[in-house]
């Protein structure tokens, strides 16, 4: 049987991402790219899926408006989409992707996405978590 954790782990190195962390009985990986804005980035890969989260902020006092500029924003994302965690005041960037037929290009773009995203709506995303 294919050991996809491997598989994945070996992408990551191969996209110079540094592993700071892994579990490989409970599938799960940490990494880093500073320079992409990538940090302490969670994977999970757990057949049939893997799901990488990205803590982005902590939302102050949040409006609606806020919630509404954030699922806007999720339209614009290739890959990927923003997403609250269960108090629902951190924004975390969430992907899944399937593992059965999982590349390394599927990982890359997805983030790649992220990196985009974190360039581009960066203010945006400062003045959210100080309202």
């Amino acid at each position: 049987m294919k050991n996809h954790f491997q598989v994945l782990k070996g992408f990551l190195l191969e996209l110079d991402y540094t592993i700071s962390y892994e579990n490989p009985e409970e599938g799960i990986l940490r990494i880093d790219k500073e320079h992409e804005g990538i940090t302490n980035m969670i994977i999970g890969c757990a057949y049939p899926i893997v799901i990488m989260e990205q803590f982005i902020c902590e939302l102050g006092h949040t409006h609606g408006d806020v919630y509404k500029k954030l699922l806007q924003k999720n339209r614009d994302i290739i890959h990927g989409a923003f997403v609250l965690d269960e108090k629902g005041s951190g924004v975390i960037f969430r992907d899944t992707l399937q593992l059965g037929s999982l590349d390394k290009n599927e990982i890359e773009a997805s983030l790649n996405s992220l990196s985009l995203l974190l360039s581009e709506y960066s203010t945006e995303i400062i003045a959210f978590s100080k309202k």
